[in-house]
């Protein structure tokens, strides 16, 4: 049950959203631009780091719907998504996204994690300043996100086609044409 009234029928951060929605057109633009729009980075890339650091929070809406997108974006390889949760040194990904992830994963436990020398590391495997930023930025939003869900004990259902079904549905259409199902008009946009 979560720790306030929130409209029911809605799991995760939608139900914050809903409850908030002066909040949630913000958030919308931002996570529209940081996984969703024209980047160097895949979709898929960028929801495989939204993923990552959603499980190293260990928040399960945020890992489940995530995960399910970022499957969604890379032909429906669901081995992939756990394969980057749980080791993704050896996962089939490129080893700049290796490296990206080497930083998502310093931001996730503080900021001042992150090195030099893995900004380094991350530029020598191709990476650019705007993808070492947007990870850096990924990271740092994501933990927001997932204190957000699980501060609030939003309901997170374990319903996995739920969550592939609405993961097909946000990586074709994105989160800001998403948000319309449930937020009023004039805070969707």
């Amino acid at each position: 049950m979560a720790h306030i009234k929130l409209p029911e029928g809605l799991p995760g951060i939608r139900g914050a959203m809903a409850f908030r929605p002066e909040t949630a057109r913000p958030l919308n633009d931002l996570v529209e631009v940081l996984l969703h729009a024209p980047n160097s980075l895949t979709p898929g890339e960028r929801e495989l780091i939204a993923t990552y650091v959603s499980s190293e929070n260990d928040c399960y809406y945020c890992q489940t719907i995530h995960g399910a997108i970022a499957a969604a974006s890379l032909n429906g390889d669901e081995a992939l998504v756990k394969q980057v949760k749980h080791d993704f040194h050896n996962a089939a990904i490129s080893d700049k996204l290796k490296a990206l992830l080497v930083i998502a994963g310093k931001v996730q436990r503080g900021g001042k994690h992150v090195t030099t020398e893995d900004v380094a590391a991350a530029r020598a495997q191709g990476a650019t300043d705007i993808e070492i930023h947007d990870t850096v930025l990924i990271a740092a939003a994501f933990c927001m996100f997932n204190r957000y869900v699980d501060g609030l004990a939003t309901i997170q259902p374990r319903d996995e086609a739920m969550y592939r079904e609405r993961g097909k549905w946000i990586a074709r259409e994105g989160y800001v044409n998403v948000s319309k199902e449930y937020l009023p008009a004039e805070a969707a946009h």
